[in-house]
């Protein structure tokens, strides 16, 4: 039984296996452009603007706390300072397109070190205003700020 075995069905595996490995090198083109077609390009990546996600984030917030007519004025002044901080943020980020591939370590550093700068800017102007629209609010809304803020999360309606 040994003896067929070794005679018959391991040479047969193998012619099998050969067979395969041949066939599969025949019929894969090799032309690098079947890998590459154009027409099976994948969609790019579209990236947010800081502007838009300030947007997105004014919207959520207005949802979330549903602003009344006496804090309209202090959420107007929030909402202005949110837009023009990502004006400035996107500014910085065309700036870093424009000259990225050209700068050097030592100006990348300092480049950095910019951004951190008008970020820390930004906070710096923030706060004050922040705290006059968060004084504004009623402690239901006060509470639900303070769960966005901590969490991230929005909710527009209450949970039971």
């Amino acid at each position: 039984m040994n003896r067929i075995l070794y005679r018959v069905v391991l040479p047969a595996t193998f012619v099998v296996m050969m067979v395969t490995f041949f066939s599969t090198v025949i019929f894969i083109n090799p032309s690098p452009s079947f890998a590459a077609s154009e027409t099976k390009k994948a969609p790019e990546a579209t990236r947010t603007t800081a502007a838009e996600y300030a947007e997105a984030q004014i919207k959520q917030l207005q949802a979330s706390l549903k602003i009344t007519k006496a804090q309209e004025s202090s959420w107007n002044d929030l909402t202005a300072l949110m837009r023009e901080n990502a004006k400035d943020v996107d500014a910085l980020r065309k700036e870093r397109v424009a000259t990225r591939g050209t700068l050097n370590a030592v100006e990348r550093m300092k480049f950095h070190s910019e951004m951190s700068e008008s970020r820390l800017n930004q906070l710096k102007k923030f706060i004050p205003v922040f705290e006059t629209f968060y004084n504004s609010l009623s402690d239901a809304q006060k509470k639900s700020t303070d769960e966005i803020f901590s969490t991230g999360k929005y909710r527009k309606t209450k949970r039971k």
